[in-house]
């Protein structure tokens, strides 16, 4: 995942023009040139789903900023956070496998502003016919995905919510290009399975260490490298996982 973006402000927020999404920006330049007509930028709210369970995906999104994520929602109503997504990746990734993809859960921003490149999940399955960059690119992809999701479920079984939280927000500002950004309790207890409680416990830590300070649903990143220390070593292997997969994507040719 990229780092915070070199044009920034004070609060080592970007200006207007962002990082972009990674997986478009690795595309030789005569496929992003075929893609293009099909593909339009769209801002997106906070809170905002962009699929439901079981809807059709329509249009696939690469994020260029802001945290998506996938989540379960159990018979009881109550939501289970799967995964989350950023400017590393595409969401919608069941449409590149297979036609007339579905859904399995629900899909929001959670951490605004939210800045995405839309493309018809059609326009999408006609390129990956192909079988040229962007069918190779989207295979790389999933299979980080996959080893993504195998890291994450080790990570939370084995170590603690102080670890995994550091995580978390390192990940999160790798995707939004910022050092602070707003953040309320519950999402991050829902992240990270953990309740309230302990997530309270956990933020006061940190901030008493000096490496973030929260206020009033603010999280502001103030030691990233005390963070980084702070952390479990999954954050560097997730990271590696998707800088990987871009280098690997890299020494092809097309």
């Amino acid at each position: 995942m990229n780092g915070v973006s070199r044009r920034t402000d004070a609060h080592g927020c970007p200006h207007s023009t962002g990082a972009g999404n990674r997986l478009l920006n690795a595309l030789p330049q005569r496929d992003l040139q075929r893609l293009a007509p099909a593909l339009k930028t769209v801002e997106v709210r906070a809170r905002q789903v962009l699929y439901d369970p079981g809807e059709r995906i329509k249009y696939v999104y690469f994020p260029q900023r802001g945290v998506f994520s996938i989540a379960t929602i159990l018979a009881d109503g109550s939501i289970l956070e799967a995964a989350t997504v950023g400017n590393e990746g595409m969401v919608g990734l069941e449409a590149f496998l297979t036609a007339d993809a579905v859904s399995p859960g629900q899909v929001l921003l959670q951490i605004p502003d939210g800045v995405v490149t839309r493309l018809p999940s059609d326009a999408l399955r006609n390129e990956v016919g192909r079988r040229g960059a962007l069918y190779e690119l989207l295979g790389l992809y999933a299979q980080a995905v996959i080893a993504q999701i195998m890291q994450l479920g080790a990570c939370n079984a084995l170590h603690t919510a102080q670890e995994r939280c550091a995580r978390w927000l390192l990940s999160t500002q790798d995707r939004v290009h910022c050092g602070e950004f707003r953040l309320s309790q519950e999402f991050l207890a829902t992240m990270l399975g953990a309740r309230r409680p302990t997530v309270t416990v956990v933020a006061r830590t940190l901030q008493h260490a000096g490496l973030i300070t929260y206020n009033r649903g603010r999280m502001r990143i103030e030691d990233r490298a005390g963070l980084e220390a702070a952390s479990c070593p999954c954050y560097a292997v997730i990271r590696r996982l998707f800088d990987g997969l871009l280098e690997q994507f890299a020494q092809r040719a097309y």
